[in-house]
């Protein structure tokens, strides 16, 4: 019915009225009219014009996407198949609130500057979560989420026993006035606000991150044994004979991959990484590989685990814990001395883990040659796969591998889940051991799968917006580097390049979080177009399927391809159907945990420095903006300091050096500059964590070369 109202309105030479456009339609398409039209005009294909009639939409100036607010006010639209957000200042979002579908109108193409006309979709699907307080004898939600600019009041018969101090979820019913006023209904209580972990599970809630498992899946698991059968063996080589370990952090508990190494007499190495077979318990079509589904993947919440499966599947029978058979799926990959693949097999297994090794002790073995007590017999093997290790990485890195080498933090807890310290998370030799062999355990599936040309899922990375990478390189000029890199042809040996000539640098970390942050994001997609930050041309997800539903799907069409042989028309149109779906609810899912994470890392980091508050630290200015500068610290604590809070001039944004330069005394603060600072107060719901310039600093306050 659309198609037919473009082409009808398109096709005539001047607006039309309604009875015009009426008069060409069968009795029955005549009652879809008024709603056909209503949603034309929402979606910008038609407009109504002045005079009443209906005319195509030529204002190249007006177009769709979705609102990202930030918490100051104002926010970016995106427009689908766009590079650029547009950004909407304050006095322009229109009433618009976070994850709206808007109508905006460009103001200034060349700034990319627009305003919202209208909202043409609210986004209140989404559960809200926030504290419920009462005020006039009437309850409401303070929103945990201050971009969502609505007020919602809940009757005294939806409370479902909450009271003043919980914090809750909230389903929106409906909406009471014409303004942003709702009607909400309390589905879940999360717990007191000063409860223990209660303040990760409302971060977790606000992305649809759920601690708890429906019935179902509960029922399910009673009929998941704890222990492998015999019957479940047939068929499957049998490995338990094979020296084989697993390397983890020390707290790990859900353990997905396995390694073992032989030296072949030709030379070449002999890789086995054997990645426990979830998909022989996670069955398409059940409630358990529904939930899975759903989930997308494990979250990682400072001292908190939300899985993807119930603790009972990823911390017992598919964990591969030591001294007990558990299914696997091999790949068993001959390397030669240079790095590369020269063989390859991949089959279900089932082995006996000889030790849970963590990667503190291997790297004590690696490192500083002290052998930890239990690990004597399996010293050869390690140190074989280091051998093998540096190999496989130098080959990587000949390729145009990209290492950002970017700091992150780890978060450390309490009994209770309160910040005590933060550290610096270590990625050593056992860790560099462990990513390099799976990485050519992901590109061997990949390459397997892609070279009998059936319908797959690849984790894939495009490649980097040229524009993007020159403004950094302008950036990076203003600062006084010259860097060499040639645009016109970017490969991961461009980039590689330019990692190279910033290492030495002092704003190192900062400039190449930058960098990274000027790529493209990584997905999982079922089109492979390679993964550009690891220089691959196949690579997958396979090797953490306890906690990636994109692994557990790879599983799933390995079992289908390899094993069972099927790759008739049905099976191949039907994955071809049901992927593309996967790769993209798989990369929303992923988005929004990581997202959750980062905002549990800055509550948490905020918690930390709530018993701080008054202390002097030195920190590098990270980022300088319009409204001021933030700080970061030696142990990655971000915050700001505001620019009225720099009182001993006035000062202004510089774009043109990135900079705040005081009006009378010239003096500058820029990025990469070391400062004095003191912590001045924290809110801790919001992640927020403010600075002042200590008074006795001296180091921050300095005056480019050739200023008076």
């Amino acid at each position: 019915m659309e198609e037919k109202i473009l082409d009808i309105i398109n096709k005539h030479n001047k607006a039309m009225t309604y009875d015009e456009i009426l008069e060409k339609l069968t009795d029955e398409e005549i009652p879809l009219l008024p709603s056909t039209l209503s949603k034309l005009i929402k979606d910008l294909k038609i407009r109504f014009t002045n005079k009443g009639k209906y005319a195509k939409f030529d204002d190249k100036s007006q177009k769709i996407g979705v609102f990202a607010a930030n918490k100051r006010g104002f926010g970016f639209v995106i427009v689908d198949g766009e590079d650029k957000d547009y950004h909407v200042s304050y006095e322009n979002v229109n009433g618009a609130i976070d994850g709206d579908e808007v109508v905006i109108k460009v103001i200034d193409e060349s700034k990319h500057e627009a305003a919202v006309v209208r909202v043409n979709k609210r986004n209140l699907n989404n559960l809200l979560v926030g504290e419920l307080y009462t005020k006039d004898d009437k309850n409401f939600l303070k929103l945990d989420d201050d971009k969502l600019n609505i007020i919602v009041e809940i009757s005294s018969d939806d409370l479902e026993g909450a009271v003043p101090g919980h914090k809750i979820v909230v389903k929106i019913e409906n909406k009471i006035t014409k303004s942003n006023y709702y009607q909400g209904k309390v589905i879940r209580i999360l717990g007191h606000k000063d409860d223990p972990g209660v303040d990760i599970l409302s971060i977790a809630a606000r992305y649809q991150i759920n601690d708890v498992f429906p019935d179902e899946v509960i029922e399910e698991l009673k009929s998941i044994p704890d222990e492998v059968s015999k019957e479940e063996l047939v068929s499957r080589k049998d490995l338990t004979g094979e020296v084989i370990f697993t390397i983890d952090g020390d707290d790990t508990k859900d353990i997905d991959d396995a390694i073992s190494i032989k030296k072949l007499d030709n030379g070449n190495y002999l890789l086995g990484v054997h990645i426990a077979d979830v998909s022989h318990y996670v069955k398409d079509g059940t409630a358990l590989g529904d939930e899975a589904y759903l989930r997308g993947t494990s979250s990682y919440l400072a001292n908190t685990v939300i899985p993807m499966l119930p603790h009972q599947l990823s911390n017992g029978i598919c964990s591969l814990n030591p001294d007990v058979i558990r299914l696997t799926i091999s790949c068993i990959m001959e390397i030669d001395d240079k790095g590369n693949l020269v063989d390859s097999e991949i089959f279900e297994s089932y082995i006996k883990s000889r030790k849970q090794m963590t990667y503190k002790n291997v790297n004590k073995i690696l490192n500083e040659n002290i052998v930890p007590n239990g690990y004597d017999e399996f010293v050869s093997d390690l140190k074989l796969m280091e051998e093998l290790s540096k190999i496989i990485r130098k080959n990587k890195i000949e390729k145009g591998y990209l290492d950002f080498d970017v700091p992150e933090p780890k978060i450390i807890t309490d009994k209770n889940g309160k910040a005590i310290d933060i550290q610096r998370r270590v990625q050593d030799t056992g860790e560099n051991l462990i990513e390099d062999f799976m990485i050519m355990a992901n590109e061997t599936v990949a390459s397997t799968i892609s070279y009998m040309d059936l319908p797959f899922i690849y984790r894939v990375h495009g490649l980097p917006d040229e524009e993007k990478i020159r403004n950094f390189l302008h950036f990076i000029n203003i600062l006084g580097y010259k860097i060499h890199a040639n645009l016109n042809n970017i490969t991961p040996k461009t980039i590689q390049n330019i990692l190279k000539q910033l290492k030495d640098k002092k704003e190192y970390n900062i400039l190449s979080s930058m960098l990274l942050r000027s790529m493209q994001k990584a997905i999982y997609d079922n089109v492979n177009i390679g993964h550009f930050g690891l220089a691959s041309k196949f690579y997958t997800h396979f090797t953490s399927p306890i906690r990636r539903f994109p692994d557990l799907t790879v599983h799933r069409l390995l079992r289908a391809y390899l094993f069972n042989h099927n790759i008739d028309n049905q099976t191949i149109d039907y994955y071809n159907s049901v992927l593309p779906d996967i790769a993209k609810h798989s990369s929303e899912r992923e988005m929004a945990a990581t997202q959750c994470e980062r905002d549990v890392d800055d509550m948490k980091m905020a918690e930390y420095m709530e018993s701080h508050v008054g202390e002097v630290y030195k920190g590098v200015i990270s980022t300088v903006t319009n409204f001021g500068v933030y700080v970061e610290l030696d142990n990655l604590v971000e915050g700001m300091i505001k620019i009225d809070e720099l009182d001993d001039d006035y000062y202004f944004y510089d774009e043109s050096t990135f900079s705040l330069v005081g009006k009378r005394s010239h003096k500058r603060y820029m990025l990469g500059q070391t400062i004095d600072i003191i912590v001045d107060s924290v809110i801790k719901d919001k992640g927020l964590i403010n600075f002042k310039l200590y008074k006795g600093d001296k180091s921050g306050n300095t005056k480019q070369k050739g200023e008076v």
